[in-house]
Order: C-alpha cells, then sequence, then structure tokens
C-alpha cells in the first residue's frame, strides 16, 4: 500500500508550501521584498512494465507500460524578481531603483551585500549607510554643513553647502546586476549575497544602458500581491487535506484486508 507514503510526501511538500506563502504575506509591507514561489517535482517511478519492453514473440512492444509514482519533492523555492510599486516618502535619503540594479553595502566582515531597499540614513560619521549602519558603496560622505541634499538619476550626490549657491558633487551612488537574480543568497534585513548561481556582480552607473534609475524620495514596495496569495494558500490548503483523505482511505482500506477471514 503505497499510497499512505505517496500521500505524506503530498502533505509535507504541502507544507513547505504554505511556509513559502505564509512567509510572502509576513512581509507584505517590507520595503523591496521579491516574493518566493514553491516549485515541485515528481518522484522516481517503479516500473512494473517498462514502456518499449518485448511484449510478445513476434517482436511486439509495451506501447505505454506500466510506471507507478512514488510521490512528491520540492524542487525549488524560486524568488520572483518583479519590480513592486513605488511610493514617495519625502525623505532625502530613501531611494528606489526603477528598473534593473541593486544597491551595494558593506558588512562588517568586510563583506559586499546587495539590496534593493533603498531606506538609508547617515551615520555619526555623515556617512551614507543603512538602517543597521552598514556603509553604502562606493562609500559617501555628506557634509555637516550641507544644507540640502539631492540625487539624480544617475546617482550624483550633490550637496548644497551653507552660504554656496552652487551645489557640491560629494560621489555617485552605485548599481549591480547579476546574471541570475534568483541564485542570490537572502541573509535576512533586506540583504543578499552573491553566489556561484547568481554569478558575479556587474557594477555600474545607473541610468545607463542595462541600468535601472535611482529615484531619490522614494522606496519601493514589497512585490506580494495578497490576492494572489490568499488564492494559493487557499489552493495549498485544499491539496493538504485532499492528501490527508488519501491517507485515511489507505488506512480503511489496510484495515478492511487485515480484517479479512
Amino acid at each position: 500500500m503505497k499510497a499512505l507514503s505517496i500521500a505524506a510526501t503530498g502533505m509535507l511538500s504541502q507544507q513547505l508550501n504554505v511556509e513559502v506563502i505564509s512567509n510572502n504575506i509576513a512581509n507584505l509591507n517590507t520595503t523591496g521584498f521579491k516574493r518566493q514561489r514553491a516549485e515541485f517535482q515528481d518522484l522516481l517511478y517503479q516500473n512494473v512494465e517498462r514502456v518499449g519492453a518485448t511484449s510478445s514473440d513476434a517482436g511486439t512492444v509495451n506501447a505505454s507500460g506500466i510506471q507507478v509514482g512514488v510521490g512528491v519533492k520540492a524542487g525549488a523555492v524560486y524568488r520572483v524578481t518583479e519590480q513592486g510599486n513605488l511610493i514617495s516618502t519625502d525623505n532625502s535619503y530613501d531611494m528606489a531603483v526603477n528598473g534593473r540594479g541593486m544597491f551595494r553595502v558593506q558588512l562588517p566582515n568586510g563583506q559586499d551585500a546587495f539590496t534593493r531597499a533603498g531606506s538609508f540614513q547617515l551615520s555619526p560619521q555623515g556617512q551614507l549607510v543603512t538602517a543597521k549602519g552598514f556603509i553604502v558603496q562606493p562609500g559617501i560622505s555628506i557634509p555637516q554643513d550641507g544644507v540640502d541634499v539631492s540625487i539624480n538619476t544617475q546617482g550624483e550626490v550633490a550637496v548644497k553647502l551653507d552660504g554656496q549657491v552652487i551645489p557640491q558633487i560629494v560621489g555617485r551612488l552605485e548599481l549591480s546586476l547579476f546574471p541570475n537574480e534568483a541564485g542570490l543568497e537572502s541573509i535576512g534585513e533586506n540583504l543578499f549575497l552573491e553566489t556561484p548561481a547568481s554569478g558575479p556582480a556587474n557594477i555600474g552607473v545607473p541610468d545607463t544602458p542595462g541600468f535601472g534609475q535611482v529615484v531619490q524620495g522614494f522606496l519601493e514596495t514589497s512585490n506580494v500581491n495578497a490576492v494572489h496569495e490568499i488564492t494559493n494558500l487557499i489552493t495549498a490548503q485544499r491539496a493538504y487535506e485532499m492528501n490527508s483523505r488519501v491517507i485515511a482511505a489507505a488506512d480503511e482500506m489496510l484495515s478492511a484486508a487485515t480484517s479479512l477471514k
């Protein structure tokens, strides 16, 4: 009675599916969050009669054969990297990427991390940093006597100093592209790390061919669609219930078989 183990794999898979969906819903308001999607694969098949095997001395072959599946497994949890909506914040240090690309920040261990969440602030030294204090690369310092900060679509940071008319360029933000953004490793806090699956980072200037624009005073919202996720949640719940019914049916069948006299 393989139905018990087959249905068990189905319940485990749908449990993972619900966990992925719940994480998406939990991050509905997380800046720059990219929703995930669970993908599944069928397991190996037991060949009772192999397809194409000889079925007679006359040379006839099995046209279809008999293959019995043994269940399902999780194949991947894929990250959907489509852009979220841009919302205005009127904060000079809030930045969004309109198009492709990620901001690059330096972790305390010196390693580079990447993010779409541009809710930046200033450190006590006047450097542009994340909410956790990680320095935004390539390292931009705002003078203490700056009275106005403006950032254009190409990432140039201009500061108007007290008593001066013409703003002073103090640096330029960079964006990073990856051949496979879905292959980045998420480490939490809206940060990602480069992996062999993502490929190496291609660092360039915003608003140039292939790179998105930097938009000051805006933040990118999560790309989670609440209605879509609730629909997926209901579907996963129904699939979980159907697999549990298969286990109940298989258990009744085994009880009937063992009660024979």
